[in-house]
């Protein structure tokens, strides 16, 4: 509901903002500087470490793909369900939903493709594909993987960080890349800038300075450009109860608002503690129709309220 909430809050005068020191938030900056230093930006997102069989872990599992026993993540008081949903492709999605929608880029039309790339070759990997790359067109938010397919490391992975990718808009820029030694594609056009690491909280003070001296966000919404789905990760049978982010049934996959609208996707931050009235199958949106929802629940309330808004 980050689009209506942000709305409100202009027309209420205050500063609705995300998180610096998150990866949407440090993203924002480098879409930011591209675009008020007058380059295009073809990719914009983050690294992660990522797997296609990750999208069905479920907490039990969760912890041998961090190197950790149960006891000693226990000992640490790390929640697996909360751990599971960086694993298992929500928070990548969530995260990319809020870069889109903050930053007026799009979102791949199938779903995040999460292709394996170091830093050395994100503007080889991240143009589109009639240049040479795997996006389906530019100006689109995508993650990349720490890990080969086959589980090798990527050298010189992001996973901790974040990236833009740009494209120079004239020769004179082209040739300013290579001559200050930017990483290029065989082109000499699209060129990347990343930064390696976030510190989450550590770097909050950011926002607080931002908002309080000069009344201005590190970032927000400014459109309802893509949205967060529900997905069974595995066959659901109707009686169920869905459980969130990261837990044993549902897993969140990143679609253009637009189609989700259109499908009636059930978003996966509603998709705790209600239950299934239908069946879903194993890889498919879970709907609104597909469960019971109670329509006086503020939460709902707001996110129909933002669905009739921006659908217009």
């Amino acid at each position: 509901a980050g689009p209506l909430l942000a709305e409100e809050a202009r027309k209420a005068g205050v500063v609705y903002s995300l998180a610096y020191g998150d990866q949407p938030a440090l993203t924002a900056e480098l879409v930011d500087w591209a675009r008020a230093t007058g380059f295009r930006v073809v990719a914009a997102g983050k690294g992660t470490k990522y797997l296609p069989a990750y999208h069905d872990v479920t907490p039990d599992g969760v912890w041998q793909h961090y190197g950790l026993t149960a006891g000693e993540a226990q000992s640490a008081g790390m929640n697996p369900q909360m751990f599971n949903s960086f694993l298992d492709g929500t928070k990548s999605a969530i995260e990319m939903a809020a870069i889109a929608n903050a930053c007026t880029l799009d979102v791949p039309s199938e779903g995040l493709l999460f292709p394996p790339c170091g830093v050395d070759d994100l503007p080889h990997v991240m143009r589109p594909r009639d240049k040479g790359g795997v996006l389906e067109k530019s100006g689109i938010v995508e993650v990349v993987s720490s890990l080969e397919r086959d589980g090798r490391p990527v050298f010189r992975d992001l996973r901790w960080g974040v990236y833009v990718v740009l494209e120079a808009p004239n020769d004179y820029a082209a040739d300013c890349f290579k001559q200050y030694g930017l990483k290029t594609d065989a082109s000499g056009r699209y060129a990347a800038m990343y930064k390696p690491y976030h510190l989450i909280g550590l770097e909050l003070n950011i926002s607080v300075l931002s908002a309080a001296l000069r009344n201005e966000p590190t970032g927000q919404p400014r459109g309802f450009r893509g949205d967060v789905a529900a997905v069974a990760k595995r066959n659901l049978r109707a009686g169920e109860m869905l459980d969130g982010e990261g837990g044993y049934t549902v897993w969140g996959k990143l679609m253009p608002a637009a189609a989700s609208l259109a499908a009636g996707a059930l978003p996966i931050g509603l998709a705790h503690r209600v239950k299934l009235k239908n069946d879903v199958a194993h890889g498919a949106v879970v709907r609104w129709s597909d469960v019971e929802v109670d329509e006086s629940n503020d939460t709902i309330k707001t996110r129909k309220a933002m669905e009739q808004a921006f659908s217009r």
